[in-house]
């Protein structure tokens, strides 16, 4: 028997969408308001989803508590009240948009997890828009 355990969090985190090998113009018209160049904050809302199956012995397919434990290590205290572009290394020469957001903190999550085990991330940038990441 397969099951599905999952955790919310939030976080907040300023960030600035640009390329630097881009015009100013170019920027702004791909970007929008989201290429500010004083930055702009969103209140990041995180799902991460386990499944795997359930151990008999337990009932769990993960303790909740550990899931929370490592989010709140690998995500929040990592993300939180950070501008992205400037205080994080995972943002250094990649764009800090919610796709590549999702899929660092996929990462961070996933090496704490045992292989059998399958991770989903779900984020949201506002209340309409929100990203999902597997892996794949």
């Amino acid at each position: 028997m397969q099951a599905t355990v999952a955790r919310r969090a939030m976080f907040n985190a300023a960030h600035r969408l640009h390329v630097a090998a881009w015009s100013d113009e170019k920027n702004k018209e791909a970007f929008g308001p989201c290429n500010n160049a004083n930055y702009h904050g969103h209140n990041y809302a995180l799902t991460a989803k386990v499944t795997g199956d359930i151990d008999p012995v337990t009932g769990y397919v993960i303790d909740i508590k550990t899931l929370k434990d490592i989010i709140e290590t690998e995500v929040v205290q990592r993300y939180d009240h950070r501008n992205l572009n400037l205080d994080c290394p995972d943002f250094v020469s990649k764009n800090p948009t919610a796709e590549n957001i999702a899929v660092a903190i996929y990462g961070h999550i996933k090496k704490h997890l045992p292989p059998n085990l399958t991770l989903t991330i779900t984020l949201h940038e506002t209340d309409r828009n929100y990203v999902e990441y597997n892996g794949n």
